[in-house]
């Protein structure tokens, strides 16, 4: 009898680790500590263990990038949101492609989002960069309860195979 293997890395806590900076409040969200669609099959995906000491996640191949997490914000506070990536010098796919980071607040709350290329011409393989630039902003209304940010990185809307993307962390910063 063979057993079955979800398809999908589902995030673990114990990757999200609080920041402050200048007593204003974060996150760093490694990659075991997001949501990625067919991460947990390893031809799509290299997700690290959590013995690994190089926690980045690498995109194999697939056609539906989509990488997410959550975590608790405070009413009446703004944030930033923003992804450390790279692309590897095999990287393909990315040739007129733009990711999508998106954020709202609360599950049934409006997306905001920033586009940005991968692809541009003056980047160095396998040299981290940040997407997007400028960052994401999302404010948190007064009277949200119990606030929690839903954030993340898209690229399902032109269903080309891509690969060579890695991924280092996200941040979530109050601003």
């Amino acid at each position: 009898m063979s057993t079955y293997k979800k398809p999908h890395h589902y995030a673990d806590s114990k990757s999200i680790i609080p920041i402050s900076d200048n007593g204003q409040g974060g996150f760093m969200i490694f990659p075991r500590g997001l949501t990625i669609i067919w991460g947990n099959d390893s031809r799509y995906w290299r997700i690290p263990k959590e013995t690994d000491p190089n926690p980045e996640a690498e995109l194999i191949q697939v056609s539906w990038v989509e990488v997410t997490g959550k975590v608790p914000v405070k009413a009446g506070k703004k944030y930033e949101i923003s992804f450390d990536v790279a692309l590897k010098s095999d990287a393909f796919g990315w040739n007129g492609s733009q990711v999508l980071v998106m954020a709202k607040i609360g599950k049934g709350g409006k997306y905001s989002h920033k586009s940005a290329a991968l692809d541009a011409p003056t980047r160095t393989p396998n040299q981290k960069f940040q997407v997007p630039v400028p960052k994401l902003e999302i404010s948190v209304p007064e009277n949200t309860e119990n606030p929690e940010l839903y954030f993340g990185l898209y690229d399902v809307w032109n269903w080309k195979w891509k690969g060579g993307l890695v991924i280092y962390n996200a941040v979530v910063k109050e601003i």
